[in-house]
């Protein structure tokens, strides 16, 4: 697997840092224009103001983030098409990421297979319709709700790269539930050799991305793509212990949009 460095340039504005040390040298990496950081409303504001004032269906920036997402995994190694990527699909928003990333993934080369820690029932809107173009392309899919630990660890026994994407920004509470199950799968995986390369979709899940402190269960990740612009909680002294690298990825909001914010 290749390792980035910390300001490769993609084609499309991106950054990374990993914790509080890295987040000062991006700062100066940068130069004058401060690393923009946004809480959880922040970001929903993003979102919003996009979809309600310029016109963009979320479907559209969903679409954006995984295609975008999915470029960067495939930077991240020699070869995608040598990868076993399992990619754990929550129920919201997020899970919807991870179902393009599969998607994009597939078509680059990748050995993809969807775990989905979520009845198929519970998908709404933009995540739902990404459900269904995964069900009818015919990508490999298995639903593990309320699964045993034991089938949770033969869906992941083989996997050279796990994509968490099972709970987003929206998390505050304890994580519990087919979450908590997901979550702890992943971490009793990556206590195995060879160790998956565990990759985060906008934020680990289980970590609390304005307090930056884990909700109980939560994933320890090897890279974090997270959306828009990095998230309040990243900078705290622990953050990276479960966040690891961080990299900040566009998912074509206008300008006019990221200029009122900051960003």
């Amino acid at each position: 697997m290749v390792r980035l460095p910390r300001n490769t340039q993609f084609p499309w504005p991106s950054y990374a840092f990993q914790g509080v040390k890295q987040y000062a040298e991006a700062v100066k990496i940068l130069g004058d224009k401060p690393m923009p950081v946004l809480n959880r409303a922040k970001v929903r504001e993003v979102d919003a103001v996009a979809m309600k004032e310029y016109c963009l269906p979320g479907i559209v920036l969903m679409e954006n983030a995984g295609r975008n997402a999915s470029e960067v995994i495939v930077r991240l190694f020699n070869s995608i098409s040598d990868q076993d990527i399992v990619v754990v699909v929550g129920p919201g928003n997020n899970g919807g990421d991870g179902l393009v990333i599969a998607r994009y993934l597939e078509l680059a080369g990748a050995k993809v297979r969807v775990v989905l820690a979520t009845p198929p029932q519970r998908f709404r809107g933009d995540s739902l319709t990404n459900f269904e173009i995964i069900n009818r392309s015919g990508i490999d899919h298995v639903c593990l709700a309320g699964a045993s630990a034991e089938l949770w660890k033969n869906a992941l026994n083989s996997a050279t790269c796990i994509v968490d994407a099972i709970l987003g920004t929206g998390t505050t509470g304890v994580t519990r539930g087919d979450s908590k199950a997901a979550i702890d799968s992943i971490l009793a995986r990556t206590k195995v050799d060879p160790r998956p390369h565990v990759i985060s979709v906008d934020v680990p899940s289980g970590f609390d991305c304005d307090g930056g402190t884990p909700c109980g269960s939560c994933v320890h990740a090897d890279d974090t793509l997270t959306f828009v612009a990095s998230k309040q909680g990243f900078t705290t002294t622990d953050a990276s212990l479960y966040t690891g690298r961080i990299q900040v990825i566009d998912i074509g909001v206008p300008q006019v949009v990221r200029n009122r914010f900051g960003l």
